[in-house]
């Protein structure tokens, strides 16, 4: 049983999420009781998909950030076949949150988006551009507040240097990553920014299309819409 998984001094318990490099799982320190998360990733999957430098970038990144609403990294533990790394235990994603509650009100959204905002605004100011913001990459802890995780597409910004890498999910992209074009890094974090506060008060995406051309249009403004009365 999985309960009976020991890593270090944490004892494994139950899963919280899959990908396509591992999982998540709950874990609680054999000694003090501080329960934590495990993001167990598989080594030869990395490899194999060419995946291992993002994976040393978040581990960069959440080393050097620390911030109330940035998730905490607290160690790394290495085996030759998996990289366990254990992180503050934050509990849901935003994301289930306004879908359990359809949409958030002005009130929580503020508090939420101002919490967002902070946090961004300080990763800039170290340089690090996030790339990938969403409300499933936004956890909250359980006095509700926000916690920034999932530093894989992160990115340092370089003064007079510019990034083109096509990052993150398409429905939160701003309209120079979807169009290949040069970015600095923060402008397309706060466009990322005004599409989760969009999200939190209406409980539904600005820009959506199952077919992505259809999507990448309506984003950058160049798909007519009908006018109702």
């Amino acid at each position: 049983m999985s309960s009976n998984i020991k890593i270090g001094p944490y004892m494994l318990l139950e899963t919280l999420g899959e990908g396509s490099f591992g999982k998540v799982k709950r874990a609680v320190h054999s000694l003090t009781g501080h329960t934590v998360a495990i993001k167990i990733i598989n080594k030869n999957k990395v490899v194999n998909q060419d995946m291992f430098a993002r994976v040393k970038r978040e581990i960069q990144y959440l080393k050097l950030l620390r911030h109330p609403h940035i998730i905490k990294l607290y160690e790394v533990i290495s085996t030759p076949t998996s990289i366990y790394m254990v992180i503050e235990y934050a509990g849901g994603e935003l994301f289930n949150y306004i879908v359990d509650n359809t949409r958030l009100s002005e009130d929580e959204a503020r508090r939420f988006f101002q919490q967002i905002v902070c946090a961004i605004e300080y990763c800039h100011r170290h340089k690090i551009v996030h790339r990938d913001l969403k409300p499933e990459n936004l956890l909250l802890d359980p006095s509700m507040n926000v916690k920034i995780a999932d530093f894989g597409l992160s990115n340092i910004m370089t003064d007079g240097d510019f990034l083109k890498t096509s990052c993150g999910s398409p429905n939160y992209a701003a309209p120079e990553v979807i169009s290949g074009k040069l970015y600095a890094g923060p402008e397309v974090d706060v466009w990322s920014c005004g599409v989760i506060l969009y999200v939190m008060l209406c409980g539904r995406l600005p820009f959506d299309d199952e077919y992505i051309p259809l999507l990448f249009k309506k984003i950058n403004g160049k798909l007519i819409l009908d006018v109702f009365p």
